[in-house]
């Protein structure tokens, strides 16, 4: 492996935002949109971006879930692939562990 694995937050690490409709978790769900509407979501690999969700939403396209890139990084695992999310009550950044761990090891109060 070429790629540093970083440390899962604990749980009490994790930032909600807001208690009626957060969005904040541990382990990225494979059904979750590269996109957050206010804000900025996108996937990196090896430090690069390569997808931005908000760009897509932006012409009229339908963001890509985070099941598109999992394919990518099961054909290609020894990367460094993240997923980047940012919107107004929480952030957080998922680094992909093994196949279908997608493992959130930063969490921010957002940008509001």
């Amino acid at each position: 492996m070429s790629w540093k694995r970083e440390d899962p937050i604990k749980p009490d690490e994790l930032h909600i935002g807001c208690l009626n409709c957060s969005t904040a978790q541990l382990e990225a769900d494979l059904g979750t949109t590269i996109c957050v509407g206010f804000g900025m979501a996108f996937i990196t690999k090896d430090g690069e971006q390569i997808y931005d969700g908000e760009r897509d939403l932006s012409v009229g396209n339908e963001p890509k879930s985070l099941n598109h890139f999992e394919d990518m990084a099961k054909a290609d695992p020894d990367h460094d692939w993240r997923f980047v999310r940012h919107g107004p009550m929480h952030g957080e950044t998922f680094q992909r562990h093994d196949d279908g761990k997608w493992i959130c090891i930063e969490s921010n109060r957002g940008f509001a």
